[in-house]
């Protein structure tokens, strides 16, 4: 047998500001290393009761069903459609960015009547256009929106939209994968039917979970479906039967242990915080970002009005090397942002401002690094200009 030859594992440390993961806590670190269990054990259920518990605060919901699915957050999206979509049956979506067509894509899939609303890519989803294209519809079962694009960092807003849902009929459907824990979310005040999220982003937690919830009203409809549900392992009514321990839990799948202990301690660390500080730091170190980026003489590419503080996309100006920006960023500095995807490839940068990501430290050195980089790329701007707008910033009450 011939020789083997690995490297050692010693990954390096970054600063994560990218659209995802995020950089996560000591405690959340601490908690992965704890004893393993068997996914049936009576402890590891009080920890699933737990986790429940907290994600019903996060999202704002008294859903009985509320917990994460054993996949990433693309496994929630998924959950969604094939739960609650038969085929032929009418799907209206929103699409004004990359995972609003990832929406469209899982809806087909599935056999729906796909119905998109379509918008520039940076731009909101107006409510006119939700309502004309539900009034032009006989009968449609879900509407689907992104509430915070990560391709293009606009928030959408939902409580109209979601008005609108239930004069038709339709469940509402929100993609809060970069909202949940970093940007106002509340799933029942809104009317959301269904909400997904992923444990990597503003939770701070690795990735590899899909937080979850949906009402009485969604898993209602699961009982007037006229086949089963096409995928075994993200089937609602066989996971509800391993995490509600009404009658006593029923195996499903072998849970990943470590992972729950570690969205267990993310959760909890948010709980400690408190939900709305949470969101009020965001909000103040996405505003010092914004300020900082204008004042380089820099776009900010989102919809004014409708930007998100989590996730923050910024026109690349033109002779300035997309590519290597990055990657000079990540090699002298360790910092990790994103590129564009789809239409807007090699024309934004996308920046996290993340769960345990989002501090005023990061803040500012991401800003002095980005200057030091645009003026070897020969892109003209006043010395110090982003710091100083984004100190300003942050010293507003």
């Amino acid at each position: 047998m011939p020789e083997m030859s690995y490297q050692e594992l010693k990954p390096p440390r970054r600063i994560l500001l990218g659209p995802g993961p995020s950089n996560i806590h000591p405690r959340v670190q601490q908690a992965m290393t704890e004893p393993l269990l068997g996914h049936m054990d009576p402890y590891f259920f009080t920890v699933m009761d737990d986790i429940m518990k907290l994600l019903r605060f996060l999202f704002r919901t008294e859903n009985e069903l509320t917990f994460p699915i054993s996949a990433t957050g693309s496994a929630g999206m998924e959950a969604s459609f094939a739960n609650f979509l038969e085929r032929g049956d009418t799907a209206v979506i929103g699409v004004n960015g990359f995972f609003g067509e990832r929406m469209v894509n899982n809806a087909l899939r599935y056999g729906a009547d796909v119905v998109q609303l379509n918008a520039e890519w940076g731009r909101i989803i107006e409510p006119e256009v939700i309502e004309a294209v539900l009034k032009s519809r006989k009968q449609v079962k879900l509407l689907a929106l992104v509430h915070a694009e990560t391709s293009t960092g606009v928030l959408q807003p939902l409580t109209e939209a979601s008005q609108l849902a239930k004069q038709c009929g339709a469940l509402f459907l929100v993609d809060a994968v970069t909202s949940l824990g970093g940007q106002e979310l509340a799933v029942d005040d809104w009317g959301i039917d269904i909400c997904y999220s992923g444990s990597q982003k503003c939770i701070s937690c690795p990735p590899g979970l899909a937080p979850f919830t949906a009402n009485q009203t969604a898993l209602d409809t699961l009982k007037t479906r006229t086949c089963n549900v096409p995928s075994f392992y993200l089937d609602l009514s066989l996971l509800a039967k391993y995490w509600l321990a009404n009658g006593g839990r029923t195996y499903h799948h072998t849970a990943p242990a470590c992972m729950f202990y570690a969205l267990h301690e993310a959760l909890a660390l948010i709980a400690e915080e408190g939900l709305e500080a949470r969101i009020q730091r965001h909000l103040r170190h996405g505003a010092a970002l914004h300020a900082g980026l204008e004042a380089m003489g820099l776009t900010l590419h989102a919809q004014p009005g409708h930007r998100l503080s989590t996730l923050t996309t910024v026109r690349i100006p033109s002779n300035v090397d997309d590519l290597r920006v990055r990657q000079r960023l990540l090699n002298e500095f360790g910092i990790e942002i994103g590129g564009g995807l789809g239409a807007l490839k090699g024309q934004v940068w996308r920046i996290g401002l993340m769960g345990h990501s989002s501090t005023e430290e990061n803040v500012l050195l991401f800003l002095s690094a980005l200057e030091k980089l645009l003026v070897e790329e020969g892109y003209s701007l006043e010395a110090g200009a982003g710091v100083s707008a984004a100190t300003r910033n942050l010293k507003k009450k």
